[in-house]
């Protein structure tokens, strides 16, 4: 079986195309929506989705989100006594999402077509693939998630020469796709983007202002709130989703049994986040700058995201292209939905006609180089052989000269990105050349560059007065896991103990009246503690019918002082 993941920042899902359509899948707690956080509790058991985020509000040393955006570094986080890498943290959440599939379906999923920012380097394409790899999967695609949300809303359905501006603003990372149908076709036209721009950002805005502007605050308690974020951050988040649907929010928070609160305007909101706001205009021009197109070129512009439901950015779009903006479709599940459709037509589904996807290159590829300027050699420049937006599969070449007197080598360092300085741009790989001894500028190269849908990037040199030949293909990177760090993190994982699938709203339940008790006072923290004690004695007594009646009193007792906010 073949399901479509979105791998989100903040959230991640998981569908499955049956029955002519995309259906989402639950997970235990009946939610379409997994958290992607992942933490260990006191005896180190491993908690995975809704569960881990409240337990990051009362203990985030042992708690890990938004590691979506370490994907293709070395960075590490420690959850108890074990240090994991981002690809490590992905793969828990993706054997969530892969167990709830197999409970829903009844049958074992074993390949995936998984989404990814279409401005995501080389690194940290590869990092997914390792994650799906990690938890079992077969990863048979990485679809853009632009992509994936043009055939969410089915524009492979639209008439010829059909032209989408996908607008995505997700929890962690921000994107922008022009995608243009004609004859079978979806092609990209252009990608831009931010991998370090999403909706967290945006709570962190609100964060820092209650930082600077909450009365209530000690020095002491704000350079405490400065050093460790995981204390405001889901008062911040709540405060966000509040402004999104109306004028004024408080933002709450308790510290050392004392109640900080700051009252906030949409227009106080809407200040703090100028900065950001400007950022997602630059992607937006880029992309229909390399698209050659203008904005009443757009057939229709498309809002997916979970951040897009912020009016300010609503706003902004409705303002640069005049129009109201096309949201049928629920911006947080829009891409797995997409992905759906792509493991639908992956496995020839009989409701959908061949479709094909092409995909653009999201940054230039190309080599460090030296330039003459004036009687001055500078080195470190960087000169593209494919450029940004080229699509794929793409084979392009280029000819280099010597720049020295009788050298014997010429050693290629390929880069990826859009600086003028190679070395500011992603390191992929090294491919080194043996070339006649002549005065400099006499001996050449070819290089050829083949890039594959796979991802997989060639590189051919040929010494033009030799014939010598010389090619890699470039697989790892200096970030990227190695056969034994993956074998090694498979045992790891494996090690790891778990709460059995039906405890799992026990479990989530537990951290959130934990989390709830730190945040209220009063005759609130005690009816809290009261009903957390009353349900533990429940679960000792192991009676499965006890279980799910105080189950059910203890969660209408929580959503009676916390609204039920859900991730």
């Amino acid at each position: 079986m073949i399901v479509g993941i979105d791998l989100g920042t903040t959230n991640s899902l998981i569908a499955v195309f049956r029955d002519g359509r995309p259906q989402l899948i639950p997970n235990t707690l009946g939610d379409f929506s997994t958290p992607s956080a992942v933490a260990i509790d006191e005896t180190g058991k491993l908690i995975v989705g809704l569960a881990a985020r409240e337990r990051a509000a009362t203990d985030p040393a042992r708690a890990a989100q938004a590691f979506k955006r370490w994907m293709g570094t070395e960075r590490t986080v420690k959850l108890g006594d074990k240090a994991f890498r981002a690809e490590e943290l992905s793969a828990l959440v993706l054997q969530a999402l892969k167990a709830d599939a197999e409970a829903f379906l009844g049958e074992p999923v074993t390949e995936a077509v998984i989404t990814v920012p279409a401005y995501f380097n080389e690194a940290q394409r590869r990092a997914t693939r390792t994650a799906g790899e990690l938890a079992g999967l077969k990863v048979e695609r990485l679809l853009n998630e632009p992509t994936a949300a043009g055939l969410a809303y089915g524009l492979q359905d639209r008439p010829d020469n059909s032209t989408f501006l996908v607008f995505d603003l997700g929890g962690g990372t921000f994107d922008v796709s022009v995608l243009e149908y004609f004859d079978g076709v979806v092609e990209v036209r252009a990608s831009a983007g931010d991998t370090r721009l999403g909706g967290e950002d945006f709570a962190h805005a609100i964060g820092k202002l209650f930082i600077e502007r909450c009365g209530a605050l000690s020095l002491a308690d704000r350079e405490r709130l400065q050093k460790d974020p995981a204390l405001w951050w889901r008062a911040a988040e709540q405060a966000k989703r509040d402004l999104s649907e109306r004028d004024t929010a408080t933002m709450g928070l308790m510290l050392d049994g004392r109640r900080a609160e700051l009252e906030l305007t949409r227009a106080d909101f809407e200040t703090a986040t100028a900065d950001l706001l400007q950022r997602l205009r630059r992607p937006i021009e880029r992309a229909l700058q390399d698209a050659q197109l203008s904005p009443s070129a757009l057939d229709e512009v498309v809002l997916v995201g979970g951040a897009t439901r912020m009016p300010m950015v609503r706003q902004m779009i409705t303002r640069l292209f005049q129009r109201l903006p096309l949201r049928t479709i629920d911006p947080d599940q829009a891409i797995a939905q997409g992905a759906a459709v792509q493991a639908g037509l992956k496995a020839r589904d009989a409701a959908l006609d061949e479709v094909v996807l092409t995909d653009v290159m999201p940054f230039s590829l190309g080599v460090i180089t030296s330039q003459q300027v004036g009687q001055q050699r500078i080195g470190d420049r960087f000169s593209p052989i494919i450029e940004r937006n080229t699509p794929v599969p793409v084979s392009r070449m280029e000819r280099y000269c010597t720049v020295s007197d009788n050298q014997k080598v010429v050693e290629l360092d390929i880069r990826q990105g859009e600086s003028p300085l190679g070395s500011d741009n992603l390191h992929l790989g090294k491919l080194d050349i043996e070339v006649p001894p002549l005065p400099a500028g006499d001996a050449a190269i070819e290089v050829r560059f083949t890039y594959d849908a796979n991802g997989l990037l060639e590189v051919d040199v040929r010494d033009v007065q030799g014939g010598r030949t010389a090619s890699t293909l470039i697989r790892n990177t200096a970030t990227e896991m190695s056969e034994a760090q993956i074998a090694e993190a498979l045992l790891q994982l494996r090690a790891l103990k778990r709460h059995p699938r039906e405890e799992e709203e026990n479990r989530y339940l537990v951290e959130r009246a934990k989390r709830l008790y730190e945040d209220r006072l009063g005759e609130q923290r005690n009816a809290i503690q009261a009903w957390l004690s009353e349900f533990e004695q429940v679960l000792d007594a192991q009676d499965p019918r006890a279980i799910r009646q105080g189950r059910q009193r203890l969660r209408e007792a929580l959503d009676s002082i916390d609204g039920g906010f859900r991730f």
